[in-house]
């Protein structure tokens, strides 16, 4: 390319770069968008494996992704949650579904979970296919009469329920939140109905691989729970759809998958994960329990996002019940370990304070001295470290959603025998959520669903509606939006909640913002934009300031 001709090229993109604010538009015509884009078609995909202990390292140690540090705060814009439409809300697709929040779901829905038609076919026997023998909750893979492929986990002896129950019920709540998870069976069973594949494989002690016997599966059933008229408990999860390509991380993104193109940390939600964790006590929420998958739909194979294996929530510790210590501490953080040795054991964490009923089917679950916003996993989470106000009050929102009733329904089905367990995870679940909604609502203007109404902007006050008293009044002033600039002209004199009088004549598309306060709050505000098209006024975009 000659001197003059590089010049010409550079000249035209520097005019482009230079003009592309003037391009820029805040709403597009598809806006708001409910649903993700057809995903581009993924073909060459690395299985991810992690290493359980490199990660613990790496995240206490390092702490990985792009943070909305304290000292960033301090020098340059926080990054707010991205992948969300117009409204701030995810679309629907590889990573999340709107479900109960905005379309309330049946008890019946509930407790069905993410399927509820499909559990292990009574007829004939089950089919070992492959196994873990090793671990204080061992399990193996089988295949019933019908030929579908089960994951099957159980209880450890000498805590019959802990983590069946878990499973089972934290499942169906994260699927009712919108998250793809497995549809999850409790079953029981006698030891008859199982039998050996052919060749079936199983690593020793000693890490040798040799085939299994029928002794290695009779260890599998000593080492498990079993209920009093000699059956086995456990959880079946049906083999998801698609191929099994590894684990997603907290941060960053697949560098074989061309439709994850938002670093993980900025994901809402997985930023509002965080909430729900919290509410479940899920301190396990890590990425060696998440699962990517290889879908087709249409035609188009693309990766499915999983976050899996819920036996170590509410009370359970998986093999035995949590320390106490669980969702109070990181597993180690310099600041709360030198704390204890300076005082010499006389400084104590709050976590310390819990009582705990003697449930052992429950294990360590509480509400008592909970704290929503002090809520810890076992070592720090890039996602969750990046939380904004608005990302919790996102979360928080669908978790108020659920009603005392439909909580105690989803409780029941993790088949406690002691009706007091049963009553006594219901009524945790539920302090802990009235909790989490009086921490996060305070943080924003808790205003959410809007939408034009008989020529009113109708809203939710999402704290209200759960009895939160907010006595002082809502304030509204209109503007005129201009689209391209971004610039708002006031609307003298309007100042209710009727859609401006201009607003609903005329031909062509025109802009309108509403910016709702309380009490001249001048942080915590929320604008609505309108779009207003040949006399039709929509909900385009929501912004919240805090």
């Amino acid at each position: 390319m000659n001197s003059r001709l590089l010049r010409k090229v550079s000249l035209m993109l520097s005019l482009l770069l230079s003009a592309s604010p003037l391009w820029a538009r805040k709403f597009y015509s598809d806006d708001p968008l409910l649903r993700e884009p057809r995903p581009l078609p993924v073909d060459d995909v690395t299985v991810l494996r992690l290493s359980q202990y490199y990660d613990f390292f790496h995240h206490t140690f390092a702490t990985p992704g792009e943070l909305n540090t304290e000292k960033r705060k301090k020098h340059q814009p926080v990054v707010r949650a991205q992948a969300v439409n117009t409204l701030g809300e995810p679309m629907d697709g590889a990573w999340y579904t709107h479900r109960h929040y905005w379309k309330p779901m049946s008890i019946e829905d509930l407790v069905r979970g993410p399927g509820g038609s499909t559990p292990p076919s009574s007829d004939g026997r089950w089919t070992i296919v492959s196994a873990k023998t090793q671990g204080i909750t061992p399990g193996f893979t089988m295949v019933d009469s019908a030929n579908r492929k089960y994951f099957v986990k159980f209880d450890p002896a000498n805590y019959p329920e802990l983590a069946t129950a878990a499973e089972t019920i934290v499942s169906r709540i994260l699927y009712a939140l919108g998250y793809h998870v497995d549809d999850n069976y409790l079953i029981y069973f006698d030891r008859s109905k199982l039998i050996l594949g052919e060749d079936v494989q199983i690593t020793d002690r000693r890490g040798r691989k040799r085939r299994m016997t029928e002794r290695d599966l009779n260890e599998i059933l000593i080492k498990s729970a079993e209920t009093q008229d000699g059956r086995y408990r456990a959880i079946a999860s049906l083999q998801l759809p698609g191929k099994d390509v590894g684990r997603f991380r907290f941060y960053g993104t697949r560098s074989d998958d061309p439709n994850d193109t938002v670093p993980h940390e900025h994901r809402r939600e997985l930023r509002g994960y965080y909430v729900f964790c919290a509410w479940l006590n899920h301190d396990d929420s890590r990425a060696i329990n998440t699962l990517d998958t290889l879908v087709e739909e249409d035609g188009v194979k693309y990766i499915r996002h999983h976050p899996q294996d819920f036996g170590s929530t509410l009370g359970s510790g998986t093999e035995r019940p949590k320390s106490a210590r669980a969702g109070g501490d990181y597993l180690f953080e310099w600041d709360p370990t030198l704390k204890h040795v300076f005082s010499l054991g006389l400084s104590v964490p709050y976590w310390a304070h819990a009582k705990y009923p003697k449930y052992p089917s429950v294990g360590t679950f509480e509400s008592q001295v909970f704290r929503p916003d002090a809520w810890y996993p076992e070592y720090p989470n890039p996602a969750f470290l990046n939380r904004l106000p608005d990302d919790d009050f996102w979360a928080a929102k669908q978790v108020m959603a659920f009603t005392d009733e439909q909580i105690r329904a989803i409780v029941k089905t993790g088949q406690y025998s002691d009706p007091d367990a049963e009553k006594y995870v219901a009524d945790c679940l539920v302090a802990r959520r009235n909790k989490i909604g009086q921490e996060f609502f305070a943080k924003v203007l808790p205003l959410d669903l809007f939408a034009v109404e008989e020529g009113r902007l109708a809203f939710i006050d999402v704290a209200k509606k759960q009895g939160m008293d907010a006595a002082d009044p809502l304030q509204v002033a209109w503007s005129h939006f201009d689209n391209e600039t971004e610039n708002k002209t006031p609307l003298p004199g309007e100042n209710s909640f009727a859609i401006p009088k201009d607003a609903l004549g005329g031909n062509g598309t025109k802009f309108y913002a509403a910016d709702i306060s309380r009490n001249e709050d001048a942080k915590r505000t929320i604008t609505v934009y309108l779009r207003c098209r040949d006399g039709q006024a929509e909900v385009v975009g929501v912004d919240r300031s805090w």
